[in-house]
């Protein structure tokens, strides 16, 4: 592809922005260098089912080259991006190479937001990558391990209290499958412990969980995580973590294991840019998706801080992923001489899962919950998998786990150097 007259198009992000980007510019006369720090595609929406070993991880991610093998516009490239000059419209990368570009698509996605407290990440991990599941899974997995040898009943108290701060879809996902892990899954494996006596807390500084949903299905989605076995504090914010557990309000509560799902920060690929952010990190755009004053570079998904209707779009799935088409279209216009149409999202609902058997759904005023929700959850997501094997395999899992509660992926991994400590 060097030394080619064609535009070059350069992606920086193989997620849901980047992706749909790609495969949307498949039919155009264009270069496309895709260019991320991991070599697969992830789908988020089930990076909780690894973390708390329900799926493993290539049933969720697939790689992406293997993804674009047949789109023969796309050169993918495994790297860092460490600087974008916009005057000589090129990139640069963490191996000291660079890129020029014609137009540049920024989808880099977003991280774990603290609130200022930067410190907490090491006691309270995330989760927006596979490292991050398998790091949250061993810490969950070893914490039942670490109670059944422990002699302290104090101790073993607090390996057995689990928190998960933040009362988002995220974290009520965490929280109800854990307590079915605790209740069902773990039953007659220990000797020592009882792991149905595990306390597992959803802790929202908000009035109530699931805020974007409407309060009737926030209050059903309390009642069923109550029924699984999950305490939920609302109202109250955590204001401090440790090793040993976490504050909340002014009580300190012993527990080894805190999980975050409360923050957001956009990507800090927006910062190379010097253009104007807002307090998330993500920088506002034109009505096409370009940055203001460089209509040839667009963002989508995270990073993009965009209204419609007096309303932020919010940092979903199906947002990246309609971001991504509409940039293609946007390149295609600016080829062709034409303008770039404005971006329009279409919300299609909200959904959220809770545990076996529970969730709730959204549809602009179509309301679902409990069993018929999860089921419609269920499908709505095996279908959007990348790639019929994926799908396949996630509904197999997901039949067998349904039946018999259990979780084929309860390994334990050996201690990576990059992994924060038990």
């Amino acid at each position: 592809m060097t030394g080619s007259t064609r535009p070059h198009v350069i992606i920086v992000g193989g997620g849901f922005g980047g992706l749909w980007a790609t495969r949307a510019l498949a039919d155009s006369d264009v270069r496309i260098t895709l260019i991320d720090r991991r070599n697969h595609h992830l789908f988020q929406p089930l990076l909780y089912q690894v973390a708390t070993a329900g799926l493993s991880a290539p049933d969720i991610a697939a790689p992406l080259r293997h993804i674009l093998r047949n789109q023969h516009n796309v050169e993918v490239r495994l790297g860092e991006v460490t600087g974008i000059d916009m005057k000589a419209r090129t990139v640069s990368l963490a191996d000291g190479d660079s890129e020029s570009y014609d137009y540049l698509l920024l989808a880099s996605g977003a991280t774990h937001a603290y609130f200022g407290h930067d410190e907490w990440s090491a006691d309270a991990p995330g989760l927006k990558t596979l490292d991050d599941a398998l790091a949250i899974r061993r810490r969950l997995l070893l914490a039942f391990e670490r109670a059944e040898t422990c002699t302290d009943p104090i101790e073993r108290e607090a390996w057995l209290s689990f928190a998960v701060v933040g009362g988002g879809p995220t974290g009520v996902e965490l929280a109800g499958t854990l307590a079915e892990i605790a209740r069902h899954t773990l039953k007659r494996e220990f000797r020592n412990i009882d792991p149905s006596h595990a306390k597992v807390r959803l802790i929202e500084a908000g009035p109530r969980v699931l805020a974007s949903f409407p309060e009737s299905l926030s209050e059903r989605a309390r009642r069923q995580l109550h029924k699984l076995g999950v305490e939920v504090v609302t109202g109250t914010p955590v204001s401090a973590i440790d090793a040993n557990g976490y504050t909340l309000g002014n009580t300190f509560v012993p527990a080894r294991t805190v999980v975050w799902a409360a923050g957001v920060a956009a990507s800090p690929l927006g910062a190379l840019l010097g253009v104007p952010r807002d307090r998330a990190g993500r920088v506002p755009l034109e009505d096409d998706l370009s940055v203001p004053g460089h209509p040839d570079i667009f963002i989508a998904g995270d990073l993009a801080s965009v209204q419609q209707g007096g309303k932020p779009v919010p940092g979903v799935a199906p947002a990246a992923k309609q971001m991504g088409a509409h940039v293609a279209q946007a390149i295609k216009a600016r080829l062709a001489g034409k303008p770039a149409p404005a971006f329009r999202y279409r919300d299609f609902g909200n959904l959220a899962t809770i545990g076996r058997m529970a969730a709730v759904v959204d549809l602009h005023g179509f309301k679902l919950s409990g069993l018929l929700a999860w089921w419609f959850w269920l499908a709505a997501h095996v279908f959007f998998l990348i790639g019929f094997r994926n799908r396949l395999i996630v509904l197999l899992n997901w039949a067998w786990s349904y039946w018999s509660y259990q979780r084929h992926a309860r390994i334990i991994l050996e201690r990576d150097p990059a992994s924060p400590s038990d």
